[in-house]
This record gives C-alpha cells, sequence and structure tokens, in this order.
C-alpha cells in the first residue's frame, strides 16, 4: 500500500483518483488548495504526491517549488493540458512526471509504479556495477541511493537520481532522449522527451560546477545525452 497526497481542487476529480487509487489498495488523503496540501505534507508524510496546476490560492506550480524546498518526495503533476507550457515549468521546478487529465486510474497507477521503481533497490538478479564510484568530485553510491558532490550530499529527485545512475553505469555511451524515456521513465510516447530534457537540467544544477559547460551528463547535438569523459 502507497501512502498518495493528492491536491486537486475539482471535487469530482478528487473523488474520481481517491476512489480509483483506494481500489488498487492505496491510502489516500486528498485536499483541494496548495495551503492544504503542504500543511498535509508536513502532517503524513506521503511517500508520493499527485499535484494539480490549477489550484486557488498558491498555484501548483508554486506548491512545487516549495515542495522541492524542502523534500525530494516523487512528486507528479496533474494536468489538463498535455502541451500546457505550465508542465514544463512544473517539470523544470522539480516534478518528476505528469498525468494529463483526465486519465484513468490504471493509467495514474502506472505512473505512481514507475517514478517509485526509480527510487528503488536493484532487483537481486539486475547486473552487477561498483557500488562505490568517484567521478571528479562527484561520488556515488549505488547501494544507498546517494550521490555527493565535494563530500556534500546532493538531495535529487527520483528521476534525476535514476536518470544519473542509469547514465554514470555507462559512462561515454550516449543514449537517445528516446532510450532514456523508456528505461527511467518508462514510456514510450517520444513526445514526452520534454521530460528528458527538464530532468537534465535540473540535474546539472545540481551536480555541474558550470552547468552550461557540463562534465558529467552532456548532450550529444541531435541525439542524446551521455555521461562523461570526464
Amino acid at each position: 500500500m502507497t501512502r498518495v497526497l493528492l491536491i486537486e481542487d475539482d471535487p469530482a476529480v478528487r473523488r474520481g483518483v481517491s476512489l480509483a487509487l483506494r481500489r488498487r489498495g492505496h491510502e489516500i488523503e486528498a485536499v483541494g488548495t496548495g495551503e492544504d496540501g503542504l500543511e498535509a505534507l508536513a502532517a503524513s508524510a506521503p511517500e508520493i504526491v499527485l499535484l494539480d496546476l490549477m489550484l486557488p490560492g498558491i498555484s501548483g506550480l508554486e506548491v512545487c517549488r516549495r515542495i522541492r524546498e524542502t523534500s525530494q518526495v516523487p512528486l507528479v503533476i496533474l494536468s489538463a493540458r498535455g502541451d500546457d507550457v505550465d508542465v514544463v515549468v512544473g517539470l523544470e521546478a522539480g516534478a518528476d512526471d505528469y498525468v494529463v487529465k483526465p486519465a484513468s486510474g490504471e493509467v495514474i497507477e502506472a505512473r505512481i509504479r514507475a517514478v517509485l521503481r526509480r527510487v528503488a533497490p536493484a532487483p537481486p538478479d539486475a547486473p552487477a556495477l561498483a557500488e562505490h564510484t568517484t567521478y571528479g568530485d562527484l561520488a556515488i553510491d549505488r547501494a544507498a541511493l546517494r550521490v555527493a558532490k565535494g563530500g556534500e550530499d546532493l538531495a535529487l529527485a527520483p528521476s534525476e537520481l535514476k536518470l544519473l545512475l542509469f547514465l554514470s553505469a555507462s559512462p561515454e555511451r550516449t543514449f537517445s532522449r528516446q532510450q532514456l524515456l523508456e528505461q527511467v521513465w518508462e514510456h514510450s510516447y517520444y513526445g514526452d522527451a520534454r521530460l528528458v530534457d527538464a530532468c537534465v537540467m535540473r540535474l546539472r544544477a545540481k551536480t555541474e560546477d558550470n552547468p552550461r559547460r557540463p562534465r558529467y551528463v552532456q548532450t550529444v547535438r541531435g541525439f542524446g545525452y551521455r555521461f562523461g569523459p570526464l
């Protein structure tokens, strides 16, 4: 059972999503405003947050930013428009994924599970990799799912951590955005490439001395991204 915090102002959507997820065994706390959502987050420690962008009072984007100031809890945006510029802004603010409304309970649950798998330990039959690796001043502990820069732990959102772990497992190998969508986000639709680009931007801001001249997550123009060479 997963503890889910749903922040959604539309009562019908709030009831529908809550019912669909409860039927699938999840524990749901549903609130209608950003202010109530921030209070619930502090009080109940959910395992994942579903966040509507169009909220009264504090906007969903501001809620996302405030959450990321203090927490790396997995966060999925709920949006009525898949091409909404606010989705991109939300991803850049720290959201791990997004769902376009209306969406079925199956779709929402699939996204929840995919995001949560990004912070889960590797399965026992996964290929063996060095648990502790160091690249320049960046130290990656795969067993503990921790990353440090210059000896200081970095607060990485689930998608940022999974992307870094995936790319650094194959240094100097280039992956297309489509490959990264399938491996990190478990998506297959190429239109979601903005998930990759927004995550790379956030990851560079945390890991690079100069994000405009990255040492770690590098762009291969016209194709995708690679880790290194350093």
